[in-house]
């Protein structure tokens, strides 16, 4: 066969290569996970109890490479330490007092010393959440003042940092934390509030948590517009699911075409549960990356990057 006859044969094929390349580059979103972690899962919840395996095995098939498990009172922060030793370097505990316990510590001083013995341990990477929430009247709000500051004195002492929970209760939250110098890297987690009370946050260089709650807010002032008008920078942000709690409706009527877009079939197919899971946390990246008009590897690499660096995961 001469050089002419072979160009004639061998040409064809460059159009379908490059269809082929083409093609493969355009689903390379249905194959490729990002890499994420999870810095607020509370898999010590009873909704686990029967196929915990399964579910961080989801996660991972997700891309979520690491699982933070919130210690929310003394025997939650126990168990929570517990499953950190069952998945090493995969599962890390925290241990504190939810707003809504704190009067469990005032009716049972000793079982405080539990909690600081928790605290110790060296899978245990932060203390909370804890703060004030006054929402609900699970606790008195004195009560809950003075097992917030024991907490507060706890992080410090042992330098880790502090996982905040707070509803309503900004200002006094504020108050006590301005009273405590060389606090350890503060992140306020699961945030729904407002532009206004976020700016607060930020000018302390406080870290803020985000969750699925991005689909069911409705105002002009919240979370969206944190993300939208650039209010909250990549460098402060942190990613959670809190599972099984704030699902991610991703089909909800008020979530922007854009945003709804922009989810991958691949993470929708992890949001089709009948409850949260770790597994949904690439489709709440990609739904933060939406409004923040950034790709979701850019947003993925840096909440990873700042939780492998707030908490010291290996």
């Amino acid at each position: 066969m001469d050089p002419q006859q072979k160009s004639e044969v061998v040409a064809p094929v460059a159009p379908l290569l490059e269809d082929q390349l083409d093609m493969a580059d355009s689903m390379k979103h249905c194959f490729e996970n990002l890499i994420v972690i999870d810095v607020g899962a509370n898999l010590t919840n009873k909704k686990y109890s029967r196929d915990l395996d399964s579910v961080v095995q989801r996660a991972r098939d997700a891309g979520v490479q690491k699982l933070m498990v919130h210690g929310t009172s003394v025997k939650s922060s126990k168990e929570a330490l517990r499953l950190s030793r069952i998945y090493p370097d995969i599962i890390y505990s925290t241990a504190g007092i939810h707003p809504h316990d704190s009067k469990s510590i005032v009716e049972e001083p000793a079982t405080w010393f539990d909690l600081e013995h928790i605290a110790q341990a060296q899978e245990c990477v932060a203390i909370g959440p804890c703060g004030l929430d006054y929402q609900r009247d699970f606790s008195e709000p004195d009560a809950q003042k003075q097992i917030f500051a024991k907490q507060l004195h706890l992080a410090v002492r042992l330098n880790k940092p502090l996982l905040i929970h707070e509803r309503s209760a900004q200002n006094d939250l504020l108050e006590i934390l301005d009273k405590f110098e060389n606090l350890p890297p503060v992140i306020v987690r699961g945030f729904m509030g407002t532009a206004e009370e976020a700016l607060k946050y930020l000018e302390r260089r406080f870290y803020i948590s985000l969750t699925g709650y991005l689909c069911k807010d409705k105002s002009d002032t919240g979370v969206r517009r944190l993300l939208e008008d650039g209010t909250l920078p990549l460098d402060r942000l942190l990613v959670e699911t809190d599972a099984p709690f704030m699902y991610p409706n991703t089909r909800a009527s008020k979530l922007p075409q854009h945003v709804k877009t922009g989810i991958t079939e691949r993470s929708l197919l992890y949001c089709t549960f009948q409850r949260n899971e770790p597994c949904s946390l690439p489709a709440i990246v990609e739904m933060i990356a939406a409004f923040m008009k950034k790709s979701p590897e850019e947003v993925a690499l840096a909440t990873a990057f700042n939780a492998l660096k707030l908490f010291g995961l290996s």
